[in-house]
């Protein structure tokens, strides 16, 4: 059936789909650099950050994990500089408060120290080795083999950057459309034209950021693409006030090389209070944030997906685990207790959901750093895990120099 068109039109020069973070970042840094332009954003739910960007842990990540040269890297330490003096001049509340990574066993002993290479090859300063006597003097409460104190890690509520990143956007005359979803995307020699349900929008150059929905987005273009987005939920509990001197920074483990998740961690809030969490369980639909949600096309898709069965088959036992923690409160205090063993069930209360969108190769890999891809007048951020946050406005301006080069 050939589609109908709205009969509705509009130009402009630059459109960006995806009003999350790291959608917000890139129109402002190319708005930044050629404020002459018409840019519209477009977002297909009723309010901004309402996904991965205002559902996170508002962690301001150091660069500790990446691997050094990766785009994950690189965005990251540039992301996190800018991150910081764009909350300093715009006075959004930040804690440069610094985390701890304890070794709990013998066997963490080694991925514990490949971190800490990682991080002087990623550019950290300061970080400092502790012994069993010094995790105490940081975190009293802590009990662990070695730790790495690393000072840089932070915590922001990323919601409240996205909204000012876009507040700052309509200042500069940017506009942005709420509830318009992309129903076709057709590609020109000199432009692009995006379909929504009222409007053709004609476009010189299109940049896609769309999160959970970012592999649908691009198959509009790229009809061989060859990943797909598999849904993570990611699920908190909170302590209780009583217990919120148990955590007095951040307290993070040694994560698992063998699956890539960092693994349930102590995160102070910004705006009070202390998260445990999250674990990392597939998802039953990419929007699916309760336990009982369900989504069947999002789940057939997940599982008709070539790369998925092998995912399936290389990690099934931790994803075993994981969904046995998510059902499970005293398995998710036990794994809390490795950490800081005087924590119990009753001073946890059900916290926060949220979902990451994770790239799925077809050959079974689990896409470990950021993916854009770029067709003819057309870039699409593919696979934007943490800590695209922390890096959302290098990332901008990475998308938005090849965008103004092309247009030039």
């Amino acid at each position: 059936m050939t589609p109908t068109f709205p009969t509705s039109s509009s130009i402009c020069d630059v459109l960006v789909v995806g009003g999350g973070i790291v959608g917000l970042a890139t129109a402002l840094r190319i708005l930044q650099s050629r404020p002459q332009l018409r840019l519209v954003l477009l977002e297909k739910e009723s309010h901004l950050a309402c996904h991965q960007t205002g559902r996170n842990s508002g962690v301001i990540h150091s660069g500790l994990y990446y691997r050094p040269g990766s785009l994950k890297a690189r965005n990251c330490r540039a992301g996190y500089d800018q991150l910081v003096a764009f909350c300093r001049e715009e006075g959004i509340a930040h804690d440069i408060c610094g985390k701890v990574v304890v070794a709990t066993s013998t066997e963490e002993l080694s991925p514990l120290a490949t971190l800490y290479d990682r991080g002087v090859a990623n550019g950290l300063t300061g970080l400092r080795w502790l012994s069993s006597e010094e995790i105490k003097e940081v975190e009293p409460y802590c009990v662990g083999l070695r730790g790495l104190r690393v000072p840089q890690t932070g915590i922001v509520d990323y919601k409240a950057v996205a909204l000012k990143y876009a507040e700052k956007l309509r200042d500069g005359g940017a506009e942005i459309i709420l509830g318009s979803k992309v129903e076709h995307v057709l590609t020109q020699d000199s432009s692009v034209e995006v379909v929504t349900a009222d409007r053709i929008w004609q476009a010189k150059f299109l940049v896609v950021c769309g999160g959970l929905q970012s592999d649908r987005l691009a198959l509009k273009t790229e009809p061989d693409l060859p990943l797909r987005i598999i849904p993570f939920r990611g699920e908190y509990y909170e302590l209780k006030s009583e217990v919120h001197h148990l955590v007095r920074h951040l307290i993070y483990p040694v994560p698992n090389p063998a699956f890539p998740f960092l693994g349930v961690h102590f995160t102070r809030m910004i705006g009070g209070g202390v998260e445990c969490g999250p674990n990392a369980v597939l998802a039953w639909g990419r929007e699916c944030y309760k336990k009982s949600d369900f989504n069947v096309r999002d789940v057939w898709e997940t599982v008709t997906w070539g790369g998925f069965h092998k995912v399936a088959i290389r990690y099934w036992r931790s994803g075993l685990d994981e969904m046995y923690r998510s059902w499970s409160k005293a398995a998710f205090v036990r794994a809390l207790q490795k950490l800081i063993p005087s924590i119990q069930g009753e001073d946890l209360v059900s916290g926060g959901v949220g979902i990451r969108a994770q790239a799925c190769h077809i050959n079974g890999q689990l896409l470990d750093d950021f993916e854009l891809r770029s067709h003819g007048r057309v870039i699409h951020v593919c696979n934007a895990p943490s800590p695209a946050a922390t890096a959302s406005l290098a990332i901008g301006q990475t998308i938005a120099q090849e965008v103004l080069s092309r247009l030039s």
